[in-house]
């Protein structure tokens, strides 16, 4: 309380001196990356109108649960992970398999087990699959540290798009999977952008919740001291290995989440929504936000999704170059953080 009172004493003394207060913003980098972030959301979403605001709210909120799952692994545990997006696709086909509606058969070039499940049912059995998933590799994956671990991570993101591009008996393959169920309570379905941004950011903030309470644990701070010295820690009797399967199985589960959100959001999935070039990007998007900092994955996330929205409306460029040209502009981004603020826009801790 006394620290609290403090700070609102401190925050106040800079108020009441304009001169003071702008030396104190003036370097702190910080606090212009949330306001240029902040205030980019706020003006493009006016700009565009309501109805592109509520779009734009869904995009983030799906993204920004991935982008805070894998901040769990790589920004507080410090391991390297690139095959996240392999449990984000197992939650995706999840939820679009076991609410597969039996009277799409008749247009189906391939056939796969017709079950309907309702959204809420299906929701669970996502999130459960990626961490059953996690388990069974993250027991092989703790055999293996720093360049290792990503190689692997890299070998298990290959193996699901594989899977997902194979099994058609199961996943259609290339042609993917349509009409997904939309979330139903009763009669009543969730078919409206808005009601479905709702429902995606209350998991969001459920997600933020959890993590916030974990990485404020002893259990977050063992962690980050694996993070720090996997060897020191296990001196002091922790078996660190039972803790980074641990966070490595909760993070599969919420990136499971997510992709359950997202397969029911799009109503429609193939795996060229989870090739490895979308796992580099989630990493990119945590490591724009800063590692080991809940905030930053959602800011890296919110400027994310506003740069690959935004750049649609530049139309100055051909439509064919948008998708190569939002690559390219966060490439130089990365190379320019990792210049001149390697530990991101918030972040506490360096890649």
């Amino acid at each position: 309380m006394l620290m609290d009172l403090q700070g609102f004493r401190d925050v106040g003394g800079l108020a009441s001196n304009p001169r003071k207060l702008w030396r104190h913003a003036k370097g702190n980098i910080e606090l212009w990356a949330n306001l240029f972030v902040i205030t980019w959301a706020v003006v493009f979403m006016i700009w565009q109108g309501t109805g592109f605001a509520i779009a734009l709210g869904t995009v983030f909120a799906i993204w920004a649960i991935l982008a805070v799952s894998l901040n769990l692994v790589l920004g507080f545990t410090g391991l390297l992970s690139v095959g996240h997006i392999g449990f984000f696709g197992i939650g995706a086909y999840t939820m679009a398999v076991l609410t597969s509606d039996p009277a799409y058969e008749q247009l189906r070039s391939e056939a796969i087990p017709l079950l309907a499940w309702p959204f809420f049912a299906a929701l669970p059995a996502s999130v459960v699959l990626a961490g059953v998933v996690a388990f069974v590799v993250g027991v092989a994956f703790n055999r293996f540290r720093d360049d290792i671990y990503v190689l692997v991570s890299f070998g298990f993101a290959v193996i699901a798009y594989n899977v997902f591009l194979n099994w058609r008996g199961v996943t259609r393959g290339a042609f993917g999977i349509h009409e997904i169920a939309r979330p139903a309570i009763g009669g009543w379905v969730l078919d409206g952008a808005l009601e479905f941004m709702l429902l995606a950011l209350v998991f969001l903030a459920i997600v933020v919740v959890i993590s916030r309470f974990i990485v404020t644990s002893s259990f977050g701070r063992v962690l980050t001291a694996i993070r720090e010295d996997e060897q020191a820690i296990e001196v002091f009797g922790y078996r660190a290995s039972h803790y980074k399967l641990a966070i490595w199985v909760i993070s599969a589960m919420m990136a499971g989440l997510a992709g359950g959100l997202f397969s029911s959001w799009t109503s429609f999935i193939d795996p060229n929504s989870f090739i490895l070039l979308e796992s580099i990007l989630l990493v990119s998007i945590v490591i724009l936000g800063g590692l080991a900092t809940i905030w930053g994955s959602l800011l890296g996330a919110m400027a994310f999704v506003l740069l690959e929205e935004g750049m649609r409306f530049l139309t100055f460029l051909p439509t064919e170059f948008i998708g190569q040209s939002r690559q390219i502009i966060l490439g130089i981004l990365l190379v320019l953080l990792m210049m001149y603020r390697p530990q991101g826009l918030v972040g506490r801790y360096k890649l």
